[in-house]
Parts: structure tokens; sequence; C-alpha cells
């Protein structure tokens, strides 16, 4: 019998694996060859805590040096990995995080205005003339989750919000009906579609990347209902008002693994994952257990969070918490950043030393 090691300053993070991932861990198998994909949630400004693991990981080149890895998420998720694409990801991924939390909002802003904002968060970390690049990349390939919009969710103002009542109500009864009102596009780079996309159950789009929609894509993901505008007919895409990601896909709720011996990387920052957007509030909805059964999910302590100005992560409600306040908010999130910091190097050393075999728990 094996007994528990105690690491040094390892109490900051969580980690857990599904099925395949935990054997493989507890086996003393892992290494970061083994990671085929790697998840972004959409997560709002709680990805700031992910910044010290994401550096940390491009700093090293831990992924990708064998085969490409994808790299797929909406909103939060799909900017930050759209970062990890240029031909200078860590000063890319900076400039996003610059950008981001320097973001100003008044009471008068409208999803018209917001969307401005966004854009020019997007302007401002991803260079045009870099995008070739971003697409031409080996090392790394880009899945984007997208929202096509549909029936009356597809239009502004009181439509809109009668859409979503309604998609909220089905959605309570039965997920599925989500497609009445959104279908998944995902926007990817490579040779081919993503091998989830090929899957029977896929039942969505598959719209390759280029130098004309790959900012609009990005800026689409993240376009949240009612509060950020939508992103119209987009190049190479069907017809139609592109949204938020997360509407199909919050966190994590597709199977990327294409063999069991495949590791799909998961920093999160809480415990629960939540298959859709509109899930959130719905305790009894959860991701199938086969969805998780490669997933390798990191994420931070309850002790750890304590130590965040107001003991919490930051989240959307920030804005508005501190609409008369932005230097706090700004200060508060680089914070944020700074304490996160150090969660890769502290991963890192227990790959390294496998002692992540003694820390890491069943899903």
């Amino acid at each position: 019998m094996v007994c528990p090691v105690k690491v040094k300053n390892m109490d900051n993070i969580r980690i857990k694996a599904g099925k395949f991932a935990y054997e493989i861990i507890k086996d003393g198998g892992f290494d970061f060859d083994r990671v085929t994909t790697y998840v972004g949630p959409a997560v709002g400004p709680r990805w700031l805590i992910t910044s010290g693991f994401d550096l940390t990981l491009l700093k090293n080149k831990m992924l990708g040096k064998s085969k490409p890895v994808l790299l797929t998420g909406s909103s939060a998720g799909a900017w930050r990995f759209a970062a990890w694409m240029q031909p200078e990801p860590i000063e890319s991924y900076r400039k996003l995080m610059d950008a981001y939390i320097s973001i100003r909002y008044t009471r008068t802003d409208t999803p018209t205005t917001i969307q401005e904002s966004i854009r020019n968060v997007v302007n401002a970390y991803l260079e045009d003339d870099a995008i070739p690049f971003a697409l031409a990349g080996n090392r790394y390939r880009l899945a984007i989750t997208t929202a096509r919009a549909r029936n009356l969710f597809a239009f502004g103002g009181w439509m809109q919000n009668m859409g979503f009542g309604a998609a909220f109500l089905l959605n309570i009864i039965n997920r599925s009906w989500m497609r009445f009102f959104v279908q998944q596009v995902i926007f990817y780079s490579g040779p081919h579609p993503p091998h989830f996309c090929l899957q029977d159950h896929f039942d969505g789009e598959a719209i390759p990347l280029n130098e004309a929609n790959f900012k609009y894509a990005v800026l689409a993901s993240g376009a949240i209902p009612l509060i950020i505008a939508g992103v119209k007919n987009i190049y190479g895409a069907p017809t139609g008002t592109y949204r938020d990601g997360g509407l199909v896909d919050y966190h994590l709720n597709q199977k990327y693994a294409a063999k069991d011996e495949d590791i799909t990387l998961f920093f999160h920052h809480q415990e629960r994952i939540i298959p859709g957007w509109l899930d959130k509030k719905l305790k009894y909805r959860r991701v199938p257990r086969s969805v998780l059964e490669n997933v390798l999910m990191i994420y931070p302590s309850e002790s750890f969070v304590r130590k965040f100005p107001g003991s919490k992560i930051p989240d959307r409600e920030d804005f508005k918490l501190f609409v008369d306040d932005p230097e706090t908010r700004i200060k508060n999130w680089w914070r944020v950043v700074d304490l996160s910091a150090p969660l890769g190097e502290q991963f890192l050393e227990l790959v390294e030393s496998r002692k992540i075999r003694y820390i890491v728990e069943k899903m």
C-alpha cells in the first residue's frame, strides 16, 4: 500500500481525474505528451486565476512537443487560446490580461457599446499580420465554440428577451431542446475539423478559421446574450447572429479524447462542472461521466481562494459592484493575477516529481 505524501506548498490546488486519466496518473504514467486537448471554459473574469497556469505552460513549452494539441473553448477560454496561437504568445497573453482588466464600463453602456469594448480588447492583443502565423502553426490547433442564434433568439430587443426566457424554461425540462434556439458552430484551425466534430453525436457545424473570420469568431464566442451584441454573418459560416459559445458548452460538455490513453487538461475555477450556461442554477444538471473519463482537472482550493480580495474569485458582478470605482476592481484583479502566478509551477513540480499520483482524486 502506498502511503500518502505531504507535498510542501501544494495545498493551493486540488486535482481530480476521470476514470482513464486517474488510472494513468496512479500508475505513474502521466506526462504532458499524453495531453491531446486543453479546454478553456467560458467563465468570464474567473479566467484570471488561470493566467499563472497558462503562462507557466507557455514559458516551458509543455504542450504540443510531440504532436499538435487542440486548444478549445468559448468566451474567455477562446480568448486565452487565441493568444496561445500568436508568434509571441506570452506577450500576446499579457496584452490580453492588461486590456481585459483595464476595461471600464458605465451605467449607460448598451450591448452595442459593450461589444465595442470587447472588440478593442481583441484588437489590443491580436495583430492582423500575425493571424496567418496563428493559422499555420503546428504546435497547437484552435477550436472556438460559438452559438448561432435561431428563431426569437436571433433578434435583438424584446424578441431576444422572449427567446431567452423560452430557452431557459425549455432547458429546465430537456437540455437537448436548446437546439431550437442555438446551433453549435466550431471555428477551427488546421487541415481538418477536430475529432469531436466528426462524431455522430455532434449536432453542429465546423467552419475553417481564416484571416477574415479569426477575430470575429473570437469576438462572437463571448457575446453574452442580452449583455453583449451578437456578431452577424461571420465570413465563411452560415448566415446568422453568433453569440456566446457557453450556451452550448459552458465549462466542459464534450468528450475530446479519441483514445483511452489521451488526456484532456482542464484548469477550472471550482469543483463543479456545468454543461451549459443556462444550467448554472440547475444543481441536478451534470456533465455525463463518459465525458469526464479522460479529463484531468486542476482547480484552486478553498483556502487559496480566501487569500483573494474579498475572499472571492473575480466575476462579472464586479463590473456592477465597482462601476463607480473601477480602480479598486482593477487593483483587486491584478492582485488575483499575482497570487495565482505560482499555480503552474506548483503543478509542474507535482508532475515532475510524480507526486501527483498521491494528490489526485477521483472525479
